[in-house]
């Protein structure tokens, strides 16, 4: 099988192991991923990445000429993709830039043009309700009626989708898996040691964005509840609550239970997490975003979920977006806000041992089962098998 994908997403090499996981799934697959050639992400990473050519035998990333550089619905190739298209003709053309995402109507057309007979998939994260206005309504209307299958990042992406009207095959599974091999159990003494952090201490841990709709103030308030118990809050990445959260720590004589390590590379991530006696993701879904198509926010995923499991680290999250259906029966779930349900939560681990370890254990086979990236390259082979068979 012959499988092309483009995105944007691809400029970062961490992100295309679970690509080149499928493409060592068995003889016979070869996938070729289209990059941009030159792209600005924005953020603190606010500057041009130019890509590069890879040949790695059946996966093979391939930089095309493209037009925007920093709007991935507006994201479309240049006339180099003609010629790879045909050199490669695929069976497959994933475009992973959502329903809206011009690049996906132009691999639509070129399909056509080209005679190429591939089935057409898009994925997308979009977990909320929207409506379109003229021309956007139009071009979304035209991708879904081409799609042969859509990949949805999660389940209320999904039900979106057919209420957009899709009646299709749709699969629910992450963009991107966790690899086992990073993010793997590993006892951290010596840097629980530099950080202050004592082996009868209970590390309650945060990985993320430091804004409102991750529910940090929830976390604090919670732990402010129960600081007779033996807790440090261990908070890793940035953001702009970061002032008030510290100001509310000293206000609560907490400040010195509270570690804030600023964003660190990604390969260095799992050793903080290895740092964690459970890990807590207590996002809040939110309807103050607004842009020109849809309004509001809710958790599409929360991938450090999977990254703590596969540290078996004992996860606890609310049931915002996709949080629920992450953890399952593999952790604990709280309703969104709710401090003091958070408080229960926390106290069950602190004071229960034995309920961390079964937990921290349920969830790292959870991971390994479905989430690393041969897990989800194998369910992504099934699932196009699943679209050649039907048309």
């Amino acid at each position: 099988m012959k499988i092309l994908v483009a995105s944007h997403t691809y400029i970062v090499d961490l992100n295309c192991e679970k690509l080149r996981a499928l493409s060592q799934l068995e003889p016979g697959i070869e996938v070729t991923v289209v990059v941009p050639k030159s792209w600005r992400p924005g953020g603190v990473q606010n500057k041009v990445i130019e890509t590069e050519y890879r040949d790695e035998g059946t996966f093979k990333i391939v930089p095309v000429s493209n037009f925007s550089q920093n709007h991935q619905g507006l994201l479309t190739f240049g006339a180099d993709l003609i010629a790879l298209l045909k050199q490669v003709r695929p069976q497959v053309i994933q475009v992973e830039q959502a329903s809206r995402g011009l690049a996906y109507t132009q691999m639509i057309i070129l399909n056509k043009i080209l005679g190429l007979q591939a089935k057409n998939i898009f994925f997308t994260w979009w977990n909320l309700p929207y409506e379109l206005k003229f021309p956007v309504g139009l071009l979304e209307k035209f991708n879904l009626d081409n799609s042969h299958g859509i990949i949805s990042g999660n389940q209320d992406g999904a039900e979106v989708l057919r209420q957009r009207g899709y009646q299709g095959l749709i699969k629910v599974m992450p963009q991107l898996g966790v690899d086992e091999r990073v993010f793997t159990p590993h006892s951290q003494p010596e840097l629980a040691a530099k950080l202050g952090i004592f082996p009868d201490e209970f590390v309650v841990g945060f990985v993320g964005r430091f804004v409102p709709e991750k529910g940090l103030l929830t976390l604090l308030q919670a732990l402010i509840s129960i600081k007779n118990k033996p807790w440090k809050l261990l908070l890793l990445g940035r953001g702009n609550l970061q002032a008030e959260i510290l100001k509310i720590a000293a206000e609560n004589q907490i400040q010195d239970r509270v570690i804030i390590i600023e964003s660190v590379p990604h390969d260095v991530v799992p050793q903080y997490i290895n740092l964690m006696d459970t890990l807590v993701l207590p996002s809040e879904t939110t309807y103050k975003f607004k842009t020109l198509t849809a309004a509001g926010w809710k958790e599409q995923f929360g991938h450090v979920i999977i990254e703590a499991m596969a540290c078996k680290v004992p996860v606890i999250g609310s049931n915002s977006g996709e949080i629920p259906h992450v953890i399952g029966d593999a952790g604990l779930i709280f309703p969104e806000g709710d401090v003091q349900a958070l408080a229960n939560c926390l106290t069950q681990l602190i004071d229960n041992p034995d309920l961390r370890q079964k937990v921290g254990a349920m969830g790292y086979e959870k991971a390994m089962d479905k989430y690393t990236n041969k897990a989800l390259a194998q369910q992504q082979l099934e699932f196009y098998r699943e679209l050649v068979k039907s048309y």
